[in-house]
C-alpha cells in the first residue's frame, strides 16, 4: 500500500509540474502573440500615414511646383518651343548607297 502512495504521490507531483509548465509556456505566447498583434496594428497605422502623405506630396499643383522651383523646368510655350525637321534622304545619297 505505501509503494502505491507513493507511485500515486509521484504521479500527482510530476502532473503538477507539468501542469505549471504548460500554464508558463500559454503565458509566454499570449503575451507574444499579444506583442506582435500591437506591432501589426502600429505598422498599419504607419502604412496608413505614409499613403496619405504619398497622397498629398502626389498632386499636380505639387509636382508643377516642386519641377519649377528644384528642376528648373518651365511650362512649354510657343516662344520657347523649337521643331525640328528632317529631310528624308535617298538611298543613293547615303555613302554606301543601298544595295
Amino acid at each position: 500500500m505505501t509503494r502505491l502512495n507513493l507511485l500515486l504521490l509521484a504521479a500527482v507531483l510530476l502532473a503538477s509540474i507539468g501542469l505549471v509548465h504548460v500554464s508558463y509556456d500559454a503565458r509566454r505566447l499570449f503575451t507574444q502573440l499579444d506583442k506582435a498583434q500591437r506591432e501589426a496594428r502600429q505598422l498599419e497605422t504607419d502604412f496608413d500615414r505614409l499613403n496619405a502623405e504619398k497622397q498629398s506630396q502626389a498632386t499636380p499643383s505639387r509636382v508643377e511646383a516642386v519641377a519649377r522651383k528644384e528642376l528648373g523646368m518651365r511650362t512649354a510655350t510657343p516662344a520657347v518651343t523649337q521643331y525640328v525637321t528632317y529631310a528624308r534622304v535617298s538611298a543613293s545619297a547615303v555613302p554606301g548607297g543601298a544595295r
